[in-house]
């Protein structure tokens, strides 16, 4: 058996969604940029924070690697993904390996 490095690479987004007027509209967006990014980058993805806030929370993405450079580079076409999303505006993002 090969000594192979591996990464876990965790990327939390904080955001805005300042036309949300309730939940359904928020969930609404989330839903369809949760399963965006699901398909387009193989990602586990889920709402951390602000559950029961209209215009405001946290989303979560989390990957599994032995290519820190090429996982960091993903994570980050995920924020730009989602800077580009409508309705979402994003007030801070981290990535973090583990």
């Amino acid at each position: 058996m090969r000594d192979v490095k591996s990464h876990i690479a965790i990327l939390r987004i904080d955001f805005h969604l300042p036309a949300a007027q309730s939940l359904k509209e928020k969930r609404m967006v989330l839903k369809s940029l949760k399963d965006r990014i699901r398909n387009e980058f193989n990602v586990s993805v889920c709402e951390l924070d602000g559950l029961d806030k209209w215009q405001v929370g946290t989303i979560g993405c989390v990957m599994m690697g032995n290519d820190r450079r090429y996982m960091n580079q993903c994570l980050e076409n995920i924020v730009s993904l989602a800077q580009r999303h409508n309705g979402l505006q994003i007030c801070e993002h981290q990535i973090e390996f583990i």
